[in-house]
């Protein structure tokens, strides 16, 4: 008889704590690389120095809390956590960082691409569950986010180390959030 593998209530929570904040982000306005970096394709070409002063602010804000949170009595535990996890990230390989990572781009978009066009509709169900389900969908099947990677990354205190391994994931962000703003424009033409 097979065991059936459930999936760990932290695995749930955190999916659902992480579609928090991409939900505040864009109730907001704020800026994450992985909500604009799709909106490429749709853009005039100066719309990429947005996108990548945006990746900077983000690494740059993730490595700011990451030197808070080192202040605080959960600093032991997070550095451990953040040291297994970018252990198991950076050990994978560049093709599988790439393609968790394009997965991981294409759910970003959808859920930012699910909140504009509930906007537009007035639907805040739909707002809530287009941002939601993506995100957690992306944060239980395992995929790479480049931003909350990075933040792993300086808790651990792997940078610069880990420096490739983030570009990758980044790469790979863009290359799945661009993809149906592709297709949408390849095949409306």
């Amino acid at each position: 008889m097979a065991q059936s593998r459930q999936l760990p209530a932290h695995k749930i929570i955190g999916s659902f704590l992480f579609s928090f904040g991409l939900f505040t982000i864009v109730q907001r306005g704020f800026a994450l690389y992985t909500g604009k970096v799709g909106y490429i394709p749709e853009n005039a070409p100066i719309y990429i120095i947005e996108v990548l002063v945006t990746l900077i602010g983000n690494a740059a804000g993730t490595a700011f809390a990451a030197v808070m949170l080192r202040q605080t009595r959960f600093s032991q535990a997070l550095h451990e956590k953040a040291d297994l996890c970018m252990t198991a990230k950076t050990s994978d390989t560049i093709i599988s960082q790439l393609i968790l990572g394009a997965f991981c781009g294409m759910l970003m978009y959808l859920a930012v691409d699910n909140a504009k066009e509930s906007r537009k509709k007035n639907a805040d169900m739909s707002f809530v569950f287009g941002i939601s389900m993506p995100v957690m969908i992306f944060i239980i099947c395992g995929f790479n986010h480049s931003i909350a990677d990075a933040f792993y990354m300086f808790m651990a205190g792997a940078f610069p180390n880990d420096m490739p391994y983030i570009l990758t994931v980044a790469a790979g962000n863009a290359i799945g959030g661009m993809l149906m703003p592709i297709v949408k424009k390849i095949t409306s033409s």
